[in-house]
């Protein structure tokens, strides 16, 4: 009896022992894993960079404290997500485009529609906005290939601010995201009942002009289509534009003008000419700007645009001359004009750089089949509250500009 209480004894303690070590690995073993995937936790471990690359180029940029614009109030963290397109293609078409947070998820339409490369500038004005994007930016480049390989990203931020790798204490905002589709639903609530140029940082102004020039710094030996992020462009037409024989570089330089346009439901945004056609017929699509400023597109000629046969190779249409206040989308060089930084908010941003080519002497050329369509009809109901406001303040800016650009270009026959 007393040697079978002394068995039952020891077994007891042997198993409280082997529980005890059990624990102390697992323990050991979380612990490891912790400290190995501190990152990766956000994810609660489910899936991480495929590489260390993207990940290291992350914290690298971020390392560096970015540079700041000339105007030293913006920091600049440029290509913290650098697609490799750079070492696919020898010559190019990128699609260069400048957001917020809240139009972000934009770019996921564009990725599938353009199938080539893309340059984007990314604004966020105040510290909880640069650190979702952060971990944003980090959550695209671990769960989203596509963007990995086709997008080169930049933060731009107000200069006091400074961009830090994702924490774990984010490891809540990310628990769910487990696909590319997850990081783009959570970033279209994130956007869900925002308006452009809306900021909810106090005193924060959109600097949409720099951040065209930042998306474009990465566009060298490259053409570029500069256009805002919630349009979307003609199926094939970065395909087609490639194909295109190249318009003489000798001489006169030219832009190629590509129309665009504006839905009224996104549902069915169209890829062809043909399905552009059909909507417009009934009401569905109508000129850019056509309701708040006719005369800002009306130099396109769309009635001309819209009445040239259907189908063939892309082409040089016909051409047009500059008239104020036109502010063309185009594919262009990259050596045109930068955009004017001084220009932020609403109003006058793209017609100054429009009017710059002009005076520089570019020629417009309008393309046959390609076209563009901004995502909901432009109506002045939808406009922030500010807007007059902003721009008439540009308008007073807009006039010293064209007085600079006349001591720019001296010899220059043309006005703005």
């Amino acid at each position: 009896m007393q040697c079978s209480c002394f068995q039952v004894l020891v077994a007891a303690l042997a198993l409280v022992s082997g529980l005890q070590l059990l624990y102390l690995a697992l323990l050991s073993g979380l612990h490891g894993q912790d400290q190995r995937s501190h990152h990766a936790a956000l994810f609660q471990g489910r899936r991480s960079l495929p590489s260390d690359g993207p990940k290291e180029r992350l914290k690298q940029v971020l390392a560096s404290g970015g540079s700041l614009d000339a105007s030293r109030r913006y920091r600049i963290y440029q290509d913290m997500l650098r697609g490799a397109w750079d070492e696919e293609h020898s010559q190019d078409v990128v699609l260069a485009t400048h957001t917020s947070l809240s139009n972000l998820h934009h770019i996921q339409q564009l990725v599938e529609r353009w199938r080539g490369p893309l340059s984007v500038a990314l604004f966020a004005p105040g510290s909880a906005e640069v650190r979702l994007a952060t971990a944003m930016v980090y959550a695209l480049a671990a769960l989203c290939a596509p963007i990995r390989r086709l997008v080169r990203l930049h933060l731009v931020c107000h200069a006091d601010q400074v961009a830090a790798f994702p924490e774990l204490e984010d490891h809540d905002e990310f628990a769910r995201l487990q696909a590319c589709g997850d990081v783009f639903a959570k970033l279209a609530r994130v956007g869900a009942g925002q308006r452009n140029y809306a900021m909810d940082v106090v005193n924060a102004s959109y600097p949409n002009n720099l951040l065209r020039n930042v998306a474009r710094r990465v566009v060298s030996g490259h053409w570029m289509l500069v256009i805002d992020v919630d349009m979307v462009p003609s199926e094939g037409l970065r395909e087609a534009f490639l194909a295109l024989p190249r318009v003489a570089e000798e001489g006169t330089p030219g832009v190629l003008v590509v129309p665009a346009f504006e839905i009224r439901h996104t549902r069915r945004i169209p890829g062809t000419k043909t399905e552009l056609l059909q909507l417009y017929q009934v009401g569905e699509i109508r000129p850019f700007y056509e309701e708040l400023c006719p005369r800002c597109q009306a130099p396109t000629n769309y009635s001309h645009w819209l009445n040239l046969p259907v189908g063939g190779p892309l082409r040089v249409a016909y051409e047009v001359e500059w008239r104020d206040p036109w502010e063309p989308f185009y594919i262009g060089a990259s050596s045109v004009p930068h955009y004017d930084e001084r220009f932020k908010q609403y109003g006058f941003n793209r017609i100054s750089q429009a009017c710059e080519l002009h005076m520089a002497g570019y020629r417009f050329l309008v393309l046959s089949n390609a076209f563009l369509v901004h995502k909901g009809f432009k109506v002045a109901s939808e406009f922030h509250a500010q807007k007059d406001a902003e721009n008439q303040r540009n308008k007073v800016l807009f006039r010293q500009f064209k007085q600079e650009l006349k001591i720019r270009y001296p010899t220059s026959p043309r006005r703005c």
